[in-house]
């Protein structure tokens, strides 16, 4: 039996990594991967780090490329891959637009679909954009399901989705951290050698549109004003690299002594600097899953989010995209200590590392 898994992106890597290497022990399965590049290097690094090797390289990222860009050019991409590989199942992961498109491909090829982290909804379908309606679109055509918690199952029955599709696994982004974070690596240069590693780290990821222009500015001057305040603590930054987003950052940090901008970071440091961090400050996804396993509490600069497992369960805290709602929980997260450790110590909802066997299961059981 053959499974093609297609993805594009960095975090897309990361969490198809663990489920990959499930697969490819499997005799009976033949496991083949199509890459995208959506994101080029990003990707590019992570599927070094975990021996990831494609069969098909689309390598459709360009410069200003956009949405209609990217969902025109996997379509057409995939075509002759499905037409000649034939698989059984189609793997497709999460919600980018590689995904969206992949899961429309197998579709129109009438080949079986299945969803790697469904289920997710912020109920904006601008919050995240345009992460929210490629997710639900994805959903409405996937045949499997593979929902890392019992909210995201609940979401997809809600919608409608019969319940012998859907099963429960964890996030295999719980998989792939505990693999990198038990690796040796060094932070040398990185830009990263003045850091006080004896103060309090706070790393800090930033990069989403709903946060371009005015939040990303409120954001940052938030965060430069609690440095002011607090000496003993420094900000870890890798800089995305839209122009947009590094341009506020300069302006707005103005505390050369205590930020440090470095490149985008590959995924295995990136995964030890977050276990050296005390907090972590992010606009981002996957990092509402992985700092609670390393007992990073987490604050999400939005203003809802797909993921509130984690709010609920007290491993993440919604901060918003305003000075004042992002002053006041980075404030009490550093000032109360009773409130930083009933979030660094609470239980991360999703899941122990075990998701890519449960998922690989469920394959096997299906097929």
């Amino acid at each position: 039996m053959k499974i093609l898994s297609v993805f594009g992106t960095r975090p897309e890597a990361i969490k198809m990594a663990p489920l990959l290497q499930c697969l490819a022990k499997q005799p009976q399965l033949e496991s083949i991967v199509a890459v995208t590049a959506q994101h080029r290097e990003m990707l590019d690094q992570v599927l070094q780090l975990f021996d990831i090797h494609p069969q098909y390289d689309l390598n459709l990222m360009h410069h200003g490329q956009t949405l209609e860009d990217i969902t025109t050019a996997v379509l057409q991409g995939l075509a002759p891959i499905m037409e000649k590989e034939r698989p059984d199942l189609v793997l497709v992961h999460g919600d980018t637009t590689t995904t969206m498109a992949a899961s429309l491909s197998a579709y129109y090829h009438q080949i079986a679909c299945g969803h790697v982290e469904a289920g997710l909804r912020s109920g904006d379908k601008y919050a995240p954009y345009p992460e929210e309606i490629n997710r639900r679109i994805t959903g409405v055509l996937a045949d499997i399901h593979f929902a890392p918690t019992p909210l995201a199952a609940n979401n997809l029955l809600r919608e409608g989705i019969d319940e012998n599709r859907i099963v429960i696994t964890g996030n295999t982004v719980i998989d792939a951290l505990l693999q990198a974070t038990d690796k040796p690596c060094s932070l040398s240069g990185l830009g990263l050698d003045n850091v006080d590693w004896q103060k309090r780290i706070i790393l800090l990821t930033c990069h989403r549109r709903e946060n371009w222009g005015q939040p990303m500015r409120e954001i940052f001057s938030a965060l430069n004003d609690i440095l002011d305040e607090h000496q003993d603590v420094e900000i870890i930054f890798p800089l995305h690299k839209n122009p947009k987003v590094r341009e506020i950052a300069y302006h707005n940090f103005t505390n050369a002594q205590q930020v440090h901008f470095c490149e985008p970071l590959d995924y295995l440091p990136f995964s030890h600097v977050m276990k050296r961090s005390s907090l972590v400050i992010t606009d981002s996804g996957g990092l509402q899953e992985e700092a609670p396993s390393l007992g990073k509490p987490v604050l999400v600069l939005r203003t809802v989010t797909e993921r509130p497992e984690a709010v609920e369960a007290g491993t993440a805290m919604l901060a918003g995209n305003t000075y004042q709602s992002v002053y006041d929980t980075a404030k009490l997260l550093l000032n109360d200590s009773a409130v930083y450790q009933k979030m660094s110590h609470a239980i991360n909802p999703y899941g122990t590392g075990h998701a890519a066997e449960k998922i690989t299961a469920a394959i096997l059981e299906r097929l």
